[in-house]
């Protein structure tokens, strides 16, 4: 079967697209990530986004962008609603994954809070040690995270490797640790609407 639908994405989520990909048998649907790195730089998601839709849009029927807000102060928004094109709400991919009403109970728990999702628990030496300077200058430690009072590592799967490095970057960042499980049901419920034939 030819794909109808090309899902324009975040790198950071690409494992759990496939996933739920699979398990709804998505065959109409192509996936094309971006790197994740455009994270540090969130001024550049929009445009990256327009080039990516420009190049794909004239080959589907259907042109649906996986990216939350992400930092891009409604910029991102602009550029799809140029193209007539649809993406997943919220602020951001930790809203997604964990569903809007316990994002927000866990925000309003402690505003204060640094989350994780499997992916940057997985790269975050690149993503956040390396990638914010850290590793250069350990004193920005404390100017990136000095307000924060907890690392929230919001799992996808349920893996104790997973959790374990977690734990110790949550140490290294001298914040309590809390991990709560969601899987990929979150955001498997509000893909499945969007991307359903």
């Amino acid at each position: 079967m030819k794909a109808k639908v090309i899902v324009i994405a975040c790198g950071a989520i690409a494992r759990e697209l496939v996933r739920i990909g699979k398990l709804n048998q998505w065959e109409h649907i192509n996936f094309q990530c971006l790197p994740p790195e455009l994270h540090n730089t969130p001024d550049r998601i929009p445009g990256a986004v327009n080039d990516m839709i420009e190049v794909h849009a004239g080959n589907y029927e259907k042109v649906f962008v996986a990216y939350a807000d992400c930092g891009t102060g409604g910029q991102l928004d602009k550029v799809l609603k140029v193209h007539g094109v649809e993406r997943i709400p919220g602020a951001h991919c930790y809203e997604f994954f964990a569903g809007s009403d316990s994002f927000h109970e866990l925000s309003d728990e402690e505003p204060g809070s640094f989350y994780l999702t499997d992916f940057l628990v997985r790269h975050f030496e690149r993503l956040v040690i390396k990638g914010l300077g850290i590793d250069r200058f350990p004193q920005l430690t404390h100017d990136y995270f000095g307000n924060y009072k907890r690392l929230v590592y919001l799992a996808q799967t349920d893996s104790e490797c997973l959790q374990a490095m977690a734990r110790e970057q949550a140490e290294l960042l001298q914040l309590d640790y809390r991990y709560r499980f969601f899987g990929d049901q979150p955001l498997s419920h509000i893909l499945e609407p969007a991307l359903e034939q």
